[in-house]
């Protein structure tokens, strides 16, 4: 059973992990290095425990003790509660989900040991807005895409945002990061994928006639919002396909052009 600790400095050492939360920049080199990332809110806490990564403590403001109360008796790790106020001293920024828990990393598998056991697979080239990172991993989650690779320069898809946003679904879709790009597609191409490049380009395929569903084996690359793939990532697919518009509208938000083109990948395959 966890500890349960009630804290009243902002500059306790125990709370270090919580500490700029908002502090975007500080927090994309620290909790990698440190091996750490935050959790927000009682289902995605939960939904990473089922996921089998370890706690190392837990910040709750008092009203959600009892709440968390199954969770607080089932973990070793430290429970440190606190006041709404002191939680946004310490955090940066006021807690409306009232409960944070720090989790430890997992090591990331290798791109060769992903695409393995994979058949339906979304790449992502320089996807650094966290807010898209999240509803890009919770459209492949809910729709069925086996695994997610990064181009080097990709978002961490466990910074809180991230998280959150995908309400735990990161936790659910196997992932890599890339080492080199694009080098790195030809270990996809080597695995049997085919790697379709989604673009609003007029020359593009549709992506209803590619019919992506029908291909043993199909990797989606989409790029980052309002620059879109780069032109080494299109050069290095095997097919470009893009979505048809109406109404004279260009292109989606990545989020949104994600999760209809997976439905197109997935649309259809055995077991869905």
């Amino acid at each position: 059973m966890a500890d349960l600790i009630t804290v009243d400095d902002p500059d306790d050492p125990r709370l270090s992990d919580y500490t700029g939360l908002t502090d975007v920049e500080l927090r994309r080199k620290r909790e990698p290095a440190e091996g750490l990332f935050i959790a927000e809110g009682e289902k995605v806490i939960r939904r990473a425990r089922v996921a089998g990564y370890e706690m190392r403590s837990m910040l709750l403001s008092s009203k959600w003790v009892d709440v968390m109360r199954d969770v607080i008796e089932d973990v070793p790790a430290p429970v440190y509660a606190v006041s709404p106020e002191l939680a946004e001293r310490v955090t940066g920024y006021h807690v409306h989900r009232g409960a944070l828990a720090s989790m430890q990393r997992k090591p990331l598998p290798d791109a060769e040991t992903i695409l393995a056991d994979a058949r339906r697979v979304a790449i992502m080239e320089s996807v650094n807005d966290h807010t898209n990172t999240g509803a890009i991993f919770r459209s492949a989650a809910a729709l069925g895409m086996d695994a997610v690779l990064l181009s080097p320069d990709c978002a961490d898809p466990l910074y809180r945002r991230s998280v959150k946003v995908s309400m735990g679904a990161v936790f659910s879709v196997p992932y890599a990061r890339l080492e080199s790009w694009p080098r790195g597609l030809e270990a996809v191409r080597e695995a049997g994928f085919k790697i379709l490049a989604l673009t609003p380009d007029e020359k593009a395929t549709t992506i209803d006639d590619a019919a992506p569903h029908r291909l043993e084996r199909v990797a989606l690359m989409l790029g980052a919002e309002g620059e879109g793939l780069s032109t080494q990532a299109l050069m290095a697919a095997d097919e470009w396909v893009r979505i048809p518009m109406a109404h004279g509208v260009d292109s989606l938000n990545v989020g949104a052009a994600a999760a209809v083109a997976f439905y197109a990948v997935t649309s259809g395959r055995p077991g869905l």
